[in-house]
């Protein structure tokens, strides 16, 4: 005899995909710690600069990207725009410093899909993942 009641199984989301860019080792160490003690979430990247950034989110097509501002080589905007141009559904979310409307306006201007100041990142960084991950789930990995 086969069992065929399911019941309330559900097939497992896998994990979301998420790279941390930040020239700041111990910024990017935190925000890492913070993903890695979530379940459903797997760090796939760091990079420590804008254009490794770059690189590794075309390489890695992750599901979502933390992305800081002042990074050496490309700034955190222009390396939002070029990973926008690319893979245009991967969501992209600012952890800065800089907490201000200006910096806000620009960041979304750039592609990201969010902002979070760095110095609330504990207590609003995996509610904001949470929300954007239903948007994370593109197509990024089949093309």
């Amino acid at each position: 005899m086969v069992d065929t009641d399911f019941g309330e199984a559900k097939l497992e989301e896998a994990p979301l995909r998420v790279m941390v860019v930040d020239d700041n080792a111990m910024v990017r160490q935190a925000l890492c710690n913070i993903l890695r003690q979530e379940p459903g979430i797997d760090v796939v990247a760091e990079a420590s600069n804008g254009s490794d950034g770059v690189r590794l989110a075309r390489e890695l097509r992750p599901d979502l990207v933390l992305m800081d501002i002042t990074l050496p080589t490309v700034n955190g905007f222009d390396a939002t725009r070029l990973i926008k141009n690319d893979l245009p559904d991967t969501p992209i979310l600012i952890v800065s410093q800089f907490d201000s409307p200006a910096f806000m306006r620009e960041s979304l201007a750039a592609g990201a899909s969010g902002f979070i100041a760095k110095h609330d990142a504990s207590l609003h960084l995996i509610p904001a993942i949470r929300k954007l991950r239903p948007f994370s789930r593109a197509a990024n990995r089949s093309a």
